[in-house]
Parts: C-alpha cells; structure tokens; sequence
C-alpha cells in the first residue's frame, strides 16, 4: 500500500427504501402494542373501581363498629366509676356513723357507771369525785379530752365550781405547764361547773408548735379550793 493506491468505498448491505421501509414498521408495531395496552387497562379500570369501592365501604363499616364499640365501653366506664365514688362515700358516710356511735356507746357506759353508783347499796361517800378521765393526743399540737365529774352521797346539793386543766410539756429543753384557762381567757364558761348529781365536759386544747406532751391533769376547783384531781401519761 503506497499513497498513490485506489481509494476504498463502503457499501450498505440495504438500500435506503428498503431501512426505511423497516423502520416504518418497526415504528407502527410500537404504535400497535400501545394502544393495545391502553384498551386493556381501559377495559380492566371499572373491576379495579369497583373492587376499591367495596374496600372503602367495608373498612367504613368496621371504623362505625369501632366507634360504636368505643362508646359503649366508654359508657360503661363512667358508670363504673360513678358506682364506685357512691360505695366510697357510703363506706364514709358508715365510718363515720360507727364514729359517733363509739362515741355514743362510751357516753352511755359513763351515765351507766353513774347511775349505778347511785343505787342505795353503792353510795358512795359524799363529795365531789373524778369519776372517768380521759386525754388523748389528736393532733401534733392539740389534746382532746373528756372529764365526768360526780357528787356522791344522799341529799346533796346543787354544786358551783369550776374545771381546771394542765397540761405538762417538754419545750426548748426543758420542762413546762400549760393551764387551762388562761388568766384573762374569754371561754372561761367552758369550764364553769353547776350539777346536782354529774356533769360532762369535753373539749380541744391547744399547745405551741414543737412542744412534747408529756401528762395532763384535772382538777375540780370549789372557791379556789380542789375538791378532787386526777391525771393521765401521755
């Protein structure tokens, strides 16, 4: 090969009408397959609607149950507590209730204790007696007592005196006594006693913050005398 050989020409093995003939119907079987597709999907499109639909309205009944069901158990809840608030009152309202009729039953056995001190073969010697005393703590700084006081012997007479409390505590290191009344104190009817036969008297008394009960006492006063005292631990 020298540069003065013949030239090369390449030649195509189809001739131009016969490619284009080719690619012509290369093109219309796309064409064809397309829309063929197209009806198909066409066709096919209202069972698939129509399958959807029957899903939305199935799932549409079970949302109703649900919230149907709902309800109920909501309902249901509701009563549920309202009977259990009415058992916890009723269960209150009976704790109480039994509270009063300790209560009761103890004010009871003191007229009874009373009354059978007064039978002609249990006298008693004539005067003025503690006969039931009692003092307990009811809260940090607050003491409740209770006190029946008695006159014994036959034909007595109307008996004017006063209560007189103390109460024993132990504060900033050492000891102290709180009386009750107070000099000057404004319920000092609440300690006034005027009886034939007995009296009762209970109250609150209240002591400072941080003090320690330690005993309180009872004291009937006669003019400034004591006619009869008596005293408890705590």
């Amino acid at each position: 090969m020298t540069i003065s050989a013949p030239k090369m020409t390449i030649k195509r093995h189809l001739p131009w009408p016969a490619l284009t003939l080719l690619w012509a119907a290369a093109i219309g079987l796309a064409i064809a397959i397309a829309v063929w597709t197209y009806e198909l999907g066409r066709n096919n499109l209202p069972s698939l609607q129509g399958d959807a639909g029957e899903q939305v309205e199935t799932l549409s009944e079970q949302v109703k149950k649900l919230s149907a069901e709902n309800e109920r158990l909501q309902s249901a809840s509701n009563a549920s507590q309202n009977e259990l608030k009415i058992v916890q009152t009723a269960q209150a309202q009976l704790a109480a209730q039994l509270k009063n009729l300790e209560a009761e039953n103890n004010r009871q056995k003191e007229d009874l204790a009373f009354f059978d001190s007064l039978l002609p073969t249990n006298l008693g010697a004539p005067g003025i007696t503690i006969q039931r005393f009692k003092a307990e703590v009811a809260a940090p700084n607050q003491v409740r007592y209770r006190v029946l006081v008695m006159q014994g012997g036959a034909g007595t007479q109307q008996f004017t005196g006063n209560l007189q409390l103390s109460i024993t505590v132990w504060q900033a290191g050492k000891s102290a006594t709180i009386n009750f009344p107070e000099n000057n104190s404004s319920d000092l009817a609440r300690y006034r006693l005027a009886f034939k036969y007995y009296q009762r008297v209970e109250g609150l008394l209240n002591i400072p913050e941080g003090a320690t009960i330690k005993a309180v006492a009872v004291r009937v006063l006669d003019r400034g005398q004591v006619r009869a005292q008596q005293s408890v631990d705590l």
